[in-house]
């Protein structure tokens, strides 16, 4: 067991000096990957250095080598929010984010001055005494608690995201794997807590052991991340929202709406702007020739939808016109749907079942 883990620890500390070697003298490659993944990087390589000099050997078996591995813990879940935000909504450092590592940089003071300063007698009596471990548990359910939080945090700011997406898009885009990466940072989290209150009931050798194997898998996760942020660029780009104060500009009346409505669907019968697989509510709104906090307040006050939905519910009576006629023989249902200004079989799937109650086999089954 413990051999594993010491091939993770060399495996993850070789590849975060690899990847910031690459980071800090590649100017084409510090374009690509997120500064925060960076600064991420550079946290867990001084954690895990701890760690491979302390299992080397090289200055004997120093506990407080180990203690390296907490100058990260406080550091670690603020980063994951700010990458998370800087990377959905392209937002570049502030001096205001380094707030947000106020409390890492006063925990590593006391990790400091508790663990890595003292003298082997005064640790020693505190391992006697029990206080050692009464201040490890205490700091280390400050971090998880600490980290928790900033990982909810980011989580919200996705889902937030994912929404607005609607509101502005007419098609989807792959936030997949970035949901695949909080889900995991949220395995991890959860799977220490769980050790953490193992611990406290008093069965300490399972929390130690599999303490490392978490923190481990954290640092492999983020390396995962930094390295196919350097081989794959895009993976975390999105469409950049746009930033509409509600309805703030809008002097619309209800009378205004209702015409606006009316030349609205006029539009969408006579031009069809949703064939366009890719069309922008700012596109739309530029076509009927008002705002876009308009066009907004229009869809969501005298409407009802959101624009993902309002487009999507002319796509598929489009789509449904489309398979009554010849050409559609020789075509599948998503190519169909793809005729009928669809980019994504999953979105034409669920936008038909919500809007035709079934699926569309199905709905031509009983048509005939």
């Amino acid at each position: 067991m413990q051999s594993i883990i010491n091939q993770l620890v060399y495996f993850g500390f070789f590849q975060s000096v690899f990847l910031l070697f690459i980071y800090l003298f590649s100017s084409k490659n510090r374009k690509k990957i997120n500064g925060y993944v960076a600064f991420l990087i550079l946290i867990l390589m001084i954690g895990l250095l701890g760690r491979v000099l302390y299992i080397s050997d090289i200055f004997g078996k120093n506990f407080r080598l180990i203690s390296f591995s907490e100058f990260a813990t406080l550091l670690f879940g603020s980063t994951i929010y700010l990458f998370t935000k800087s990377a959905l909504l392209d937002k570049r450092f502030s001096y205001k984010d380094l707030l947000h590592y106020i409390p890492g940089f006063f925990y590593v003071i006391f990790v400091i001055f508790l663990f890595m300063l003292p003298s082997d007698k005064i640790i020693g009596e505190r391992i006697k005494s029990g206080e050692l471990f009464r201040t490890i548990t205490i700091f280390i359910g400050i971090g998880l608690l600490f980290n928790i939080t900033y990982w909810a945090l980011s989580c919200h700011q996705f889902l937030v995201f994912r929404k607005k997406l609607r509101d502005e898009l007419s098609y989807t885009i792959k936030t997949q794997f970035f949901l695949n990466f909080l889900i995991a940072i949220g395995i991890c989290l959860l799977s220490w807590v769980i050790i953490y209150f193992i611990s406290i009931f008093g069965i300490k050798t399972i929390e130690r052991t599999a303490r490392e194997f978490i923190w481990l898998s954290l640092a492999l996760i983020i390396l995962f991340i930094a390295y196919y942020g350097m081989v794959s660029p895009d993976i975390f780009k999105t469409v950049p929202l746009t930033k509409n104060k509600k309805y703030a500009q809008s002097k619309l009346s209800k009378t205004d709406l209702d015409i606006l409505k009316t030349k609205l669907e006029q539009l969408m019968v006579e031009k069809k702007p949703f064939l366009n697989r890719k069309l922008l509510k700012a596109e739309l709104a530029e076509m009927l020739g008002v705002s876009n906090p308009e066009i907004a307040r229009l869809l969501n006050e005298n409407i009802g939808m959101n624009f993902f939905e309002y487009v999507n519910y002319y796509r598929i009576k489009e789509f449904v016109a489309l398979a009554k006629t010849d050409k559609a023989k020789h075509l599948t249902f998503f190519g169909i749907a793809q005729e009928a200004g669809f980019n994504s079989k999953t979105t034409f799937n669920k936008a038909f079942k919500k809007l035709m109650g079934t699926s569309p086999k199905e709905y031509f089954a009983n048509e005939t």
